[in-house]
């Protein structure tokens, strides 16, 4: 799907393009404590085999600035670090070989700290992502606006931007996430109107797994479906890789990505006499690495079959103990429900 809307400037991290007229990248975070190096390294390969594009590792303290080196060792990805406060960490993170960093040039201290992250990231072309959450804004602007609005979360990135800006810094990426899907979606596009730094996607502390892609489909979704979004990262109390599968769900769902096979299925009526449920599931499991971009149809019935979803690429449509089998609304043939599942995917091999 082409890009629609907001362009937005282009920036770099590692082989990975942001912004622009390049693809949404997908992110994550490692979510083991930074002093497990073998459990981090680990990780990050899960990640990567997943599917992640740009993986986030929290560096709190220098003991975890050897994650750095050992996670670039691993993976091939762009390795971005996340670091608060202490401006000596993101030097560190810098000269160990770090892709990008997130860090808030207004918390790191003096305008000499800020200058000195700036030079090493200019020396490096490294971006800087501003990372500005609805939990963490400053005093005086939560006194201003009495809440976390979507106007305060703009005051105060925007407020980190002028900061760089004024130091010549233009490689910035820009995040302003809130917990609530509907702030979220509101800052996103006042955000999207006042700069044309790309937007990294997000809805901060979403939940667990079931309620959390929810908040984040609705929220991140709707965003890309405005046109604004550069990357994305969806947060889940959950195992990371689940964060991937996720993302990957959510860019196919609103069109954004093409690549891999598109599931529909029918939510089952009366006329339903084959065991839909459980060969919904089937099929989607089986076919989650498979890289076609195919539509598959699994449907109830026959009145919910070829016609219903004859743009389907292949699907079937269930009967009494059988299944229809159809390509594109021609049916192939009737085959007994305990070998259909096997028909389909033998099928769908072809394609």
């Amino acid at each position: 799907m082409d890009r629609m809307f907001r362009i937005s400037k282009q920036v770099k991290a590692g082989k990975v393009l942001i912004g622009g007229d390049a693809p949404v990248s997908i992110q994550s975070m490692l979510s083991c404590p930074a002093s497990d190096l073998e459990g981090s390294v680990r990780q990050a390969v899960e990640l990567e085999q997943a599917g992640c594009e740009i993986l986030r590792a929290a560096v709190p303290d220098m003991e975890a600035v050897r994650l750095v080196d050992a996670i670039k060792q691993a993976v091939s990805i762009p390795l971005v670090a996340d670091i608060h406060f202490d401006y000596r960490l993101a030097l560190e993170c810098v000269a160990a070989g770090v892709d990008k960093v997130r860090i808030n040039p207004g918390n790191i201290g003096d305008k000499s700290r800020v200058r000195a992250v700036v030079k090493a990231c200019k020396a490096k072309n490294i971006p800087i992502r501003i990372g500005v959450n609805g939990g963490s804004l400053e005093k005086e602007i939560l006194e201003k606006y009495g809440a976390p609005t979507a106007e305060a979360l703009v005051e105060s990135a925007m407020h980190h931007v002028s900061i760089l800006e004024k130091n010549d810094f233009y490689d910035i990426v820009i995040s302003i996430k809130s917990s609530d899907v509907k702030t979220t979606v509101e800052a996103y596009r006042l955000m999207a109107q006042r700069c044309d730094y790309p937007l990294h996607l997000g809805v901060t502390e979403a939940g667990t797994e079931r309620m959390g892609l929810i908040k984040s489909a609705a929220g991140i979704g709707s965003l890309l479906l405005d046109g604004i979004g550069d990357t994305i990262r969806v947060s889940l109390t959950a195992d990371p890789v689940r964060e991937i599968a996720a993302a990957k769900d959510i860019l196919k769902a609103v069109g954004v990505r093409d690549e891999g096979v598109r599931v529909v299925s029918c939510p089952t009526c009366g006329r339903t006499s084959i065991d839909l449920i459980s060969l919904a599931n089937q099929v989607e499991d089986k076919l989650r690495g498979c890289s076609k971009p195919i539509t598959v149809a699994v449907m109830g019935c026959a009145v919910n079959g070829p016609g219903e979803a004859k743009e389907a690429d292949i699907g079937i449509a269930g009967g009494v103990g059988e299944a229809l089998l159809f390509k594109k609304g021609k049916i192939l043939g009737k085959f007994p429900e305990k070998d259909i599942l096997n028909i389909l995917l033998t099928e769908i091999e072809k394609i």
